[in-house]
């Protein structure tokens, strides 16, 4: 049987891909949306839920171009889905005609929207008959434009006013998948030479990175099963030999993750441990009962040690002497943050956020701050980072703290790291900088008197 006669119906992909549209539009994640769908049908669905995510502001601009009052909510995100994968023909993944009947036939098949099935036809047929009048007449629609809410615009451009059209331009963009090699297994070197034997074409990228030209299914990594690398954007791989880069090898070391979902970096830290045979030690505190089985189980898996402990991080005295009651000579505070800086990874955090969660979560990182400082042994270290390119999120926060402690003392590090798109196929060796995601990283150090 061929692999064509295995695909789901594109018209079953695009009522899933409706379905999770208005998942998100009502504030679910897309990631619970997609988790709902069924397991054959998620990989299909999950491309054309990012392709429609990635151009819904143009999506519902041209729906409100083609409609007087906008329609009930599964049948707004059919069109507003269809829309998203028609408008632009040099990026639609079907042929027009195609998509067109199969956004129909899910109409059809669904019992929420089978009385429209007439009213999407229409309005799909017209849209392919004026085309170019509706997209031009979209033109001056700025959120259609850039495919971003108006506040996080207006963010950007006070944030980053040389930059901000470039970090648009590269979240609408699919990332390149992005590995980190595990130090303690294997090499950087030695694993892009697994991969190209079995024609896999990488790049590398910072100390332990591998940028694959073509994304694959991680079953199809070479060992990845017995952890000779994790997916890790090359961002993310920046905070390990931050936080620990210059510490002695020779003396016992406690290091914390405060926030360590989904653990990432809790693997990589002890990963960067285990291959200098440091006698150091990893706690990773994570406040979901879950999300922290997960780690101790990939920790588990990857044959890596650290401690996991279910605790909110903020309150020290829930958690402190199970930690072993005594300072820490390294803390990452990965702080919970808006997400603004993996947008191109999650295309749904633009849509999901609200210009008022900034200052919340600001508020959230601040008493984070405050609360892990005393937990930092005098001479010892806290790397602050958010996956965030929003500045109250980042240098803001780090010049407010630094004013209310005048025994911490900034030490080089990444500053505002913004979203960058590389060319895959330009190998750059140790150029960490040609392709990752948006990020901030303040490294602190605590006076010793």
């Amino acid at each position: 049987m061929t692999d064509q006669a295995l695909s789901p119906p594109l018209w079953r992909l695009l009522h899933e891909t409706a379905g999770c549209v208005r998942a998100v539009s009502q504030g679910t994640s897309a990631a619970l949306a997609l988790a709902a769908v069924a397991p054959p049908l998620r990989p299909g669905t999950q491309a054309l839920v990012f392709h429609v995510l990635r151009q819904l502001g143009r999506a519902r601009a041209l729906a409100r171009a083609l409609v007087s009052r906008q329609p009930q909510a599964d049948t707004h995100a059919l069109l507003a889905s269809a829309l998203a994968l028609l408008w632009d023909p040099l990026a639609a993944p079907y042929e027009p005609f195609t998509l067109v009947n199969q956004a129909v036939e899910a109409a059809r098949r669904n019992a929420r929207t089978r009385a429209q099935a007439g009213f999407i036809n229409a309005c799909l047929r017209r849209f392919l008959r004026e085309r170019d009048a509706l997209v031009a007449a979209t033109q001056g629609d700025e959120v259609a434009r850039t495919n971003h809410p108006a506040w996080w615009l207006r963010r950007l451009r006070a944030d980053h006013p040389e930059h901000w059209q470039d970090i648009v331009e590269v979240d609408n963009r699919p990332p390149s998948m992005i590995l980190r090699v595990s130090e303690s297994k294997t090499t950087v070197r030695k694993y892009q030479q697994a991969l190209a034997a079995i024609g896999m074409e990488a790049f590398e990228t910072g100390d332990s990175g591998l940028i694959l030209r073509h994304p694959v299914p991680v079953s199809r990594l070479p060992g990845f099963d017995a952890g000779w690398v994790t997916v890790q954007d090359a961002a993310a791989q920046r905070a390990a030999p931050l936080l620990l880069d210059g510490l002695d090898p020779q003396r016992p070391v406690r290091v914390l993750d405060a926030c360590a979902a989904p653990g990432g970096k809790t693997a990589h830290l002890a990963d960067w441990i285990k291959a200098r045979g440091a006698p150091w030690s990893v706690t990773a505190l994570e406040v979901d009962a879950q999300r922290a089985r997960r780690i101790d189980e990939n920790l588990r898996r990857l044959d890596l040690a650290a401690q996991v402990l279910v605790a909110d991080a903020g309150a020290v005295g829930t958690w402190w002497q199970a930690a072993g009651g005594e300072a820490f000579d390294a803390i990452l505070l990965d702080a919970p943050c808006t997400a603004s800086g993996i947008v191109r990874r999650h295309p749904d955090v633009r849509w999901l956020r609200r210009e008022s969660d900034i200052a919340q979560l600001a508020a959230q990182q601040a008493r984070l701050l405050e609360a892990l400082w005393p937990c930092v042994r005098a001479g010892g270290r806290l790397l602050y980072s958010t996956c965030s390119v929003f500045r109250a999120e980042g240098d803001e926060q780090i010049a407010a703290f630094l004013a209310r402690h005048t025994d911490a003392r900034l030490m080089p590090s990444a500053g505002h790291m913004l979203p960058t798109q590389g060319d895959a196929s330009a190998a750059v060796r140790d150029n960490a900088d040609r392709e990752h995601d948006g990020f901030f990283y303040a490294l602190l150090r605590k006076s010793v008197a």
